[in-house]
């Protein structure tokens, strides 16, 4: 497939919208975007790693060919990227203002300074052949990994939505220094004048000491001071605990946030959820489990006990049955037929690629049938549309189990 018009080239509007998404968007697996992604973050860790190695003598003097062209290769992939997501952010931004605008405000952004920091000073010290110091700079590009890691970025967004309690932290923390230095400064400047003998050398004391570091290069000898020590020291506790606190909460409810956009999303991928008002929807999150299998790997096997209901939002699965193998891909569900009539699995259920599940136990989703009469219609007329079809399926099979079972007992 030939991605650009001929004859239209850079010019054409459509190959920067098709760059801008595989550049910016969360791609699903297997996707091209998944694959750009898998590089970028490869050649992060390549950098970083040679330029970790790089400054090790020994290996330096035997690989410093080898070095060299990590970093060259490393500048280059990065400077493309960047000046790629420079050229396809205009028009991609919530303001809706001009290409200028748009670029100027990539330029200046945290993440457009990321990107930028990653090769420029690399590029700069291979210019001018300080190799020391481009060993030094090789662990800026690790800070690229924001963009792609969840977890980073949920961290970040924790501390900048309790930066103001984080500047009364650090406003408290100063307090405590000044306090302790100068109690301190007033009992030890005549036993230590060396040490203790002024306020800003005595901070030095205070910070160590409230940072439970302890170096023991400078310490109290009087009675009292050791005294206000215990005191510095208790207090100590407090000064960690609190901030740390803070951003543990903090994070622990960006995470819970962020699972609830990333599973609203795949709900909106459901159709049998697409008719559901939003509070419906939000109460089917609750009894969700998301859940991701790897190529290859065994979700259910022939024979089991069904005990829940799966939803595929990205992915696909086959089914093998005895007769046949079926394979169901995102947007579709199945078991809903195991669970309506209690019986067991009549086929294995194997991942063909990465697959994203929406799980839901057998307990929960009779209760949630029970409740949403248009929910239960729904996967009523799903099951029923199963079973006529040609050729026979999951669910037909399941049902001709369960007639079987039933008429055994």
């Amino acid at each position: 497939m030939r991605l650009v018009p001929r004859g239209r080239g850079l010019r054409d509007p459509h190959l920067r919208d098709r760059l801008y998404e595989l550049l910016e968007h969360d791609p699903l697996a297997y996707s091209i975007g998944s694959r750009f992604i898998q590089i970028i973050i490869g050649v992060i860790v390549l950098n970083v790693i040679a330029m970790v190695l790089a400054s090790v003598p020994e290996l330096d003097a035997q690989f410093a060919v080898l070095f060299s062209f990590v970093s060259i290769l490393c500048v280059i992939v990065f400077a493309l990227e960047y000046a790629a997501r420079l050229w396809t952010v205009a028009g991609h931004t919530p303001r809706k203002g001009s290409a200028l605008a748009d670029r100027l405000g990539y330029l200046f952004s945290a993440l457009g300074i990321i990107d930028l920091m990653a090769f420029l000073p690399a590029a700069v010290v291979l210019a001018t052949g300080r190799h020391a110091t481009l060993a030094a700079l090789g662990v800026l590009p690790f800070f690229k990994l924001i963009r792609y890691s969840p977890a980073m970025r949920s961290l970040l967004a924790a501390v900048h939505a309790e930066r103001r309690a984080l500047i009364g932290c650090l406003v408290i923390l100063t307090g405590a220094v000044l306090t302790f230095a100068s109690l301190l400064y007033a009992i030890e400047r005549d036993v230590q004048p060396d040490k203790l003998g002024t306020i800003p050398q005595a901070m030095w004391w205070a910070i160590v000491t409230l940072g439970t570091v302890g170096y023991g290069d400078v310490v109290p000898v009087t009675a009292l001071g050791k005294v206000i020590s215990v005191f510095t020291i208790i207090s100590g506790f407090a000064m960690i605990a609190l901030p740390v606190a803070i951003i543990s909460t903090a994070f622990a409810e960006e995470v819970k946030r962020r699972d609830f956009v990333v599973t609203w999303g795949m709900l909106a991928r459901v159709p049998l959820f697409s008719h559901l008002a939003a509070a419906e929807i939000a109460d089917i999150m609750r009894l969700l489990r998301a859940r991701t299998i790897e190529q290859g790997e065994i979700l259910v096997r022939r024979g089991d006990a069904a005990s829940s209901m799966y939803f595929i939002t990205a992915g696909e699965v086959e089914i093998a049955l005895p007769s046949q193998h079926v394979r169901l891909s995102g947007g579709t569900f199945f078991g809903e037929i195991a669970l309506l009539h209690k019986t067991k699995r009549s086929g294995t259920v194997t991942a063909t690629r990465k697959t994203r599940l929406l799980v839901l136990d057998a307990q929960d989703f009779h209760a949630l049938i029970a409740r949403m009469p248009t929910l239960a219609a729904h996967v009523h007329r799903t099951a029923k549309a199963r079973l006529e079809e040609t050729g026979g399926d999951l669910a037909a099979a399941e049902l001709a189990q369960a007639e079987r079972e039933g008429t055994d007992r």
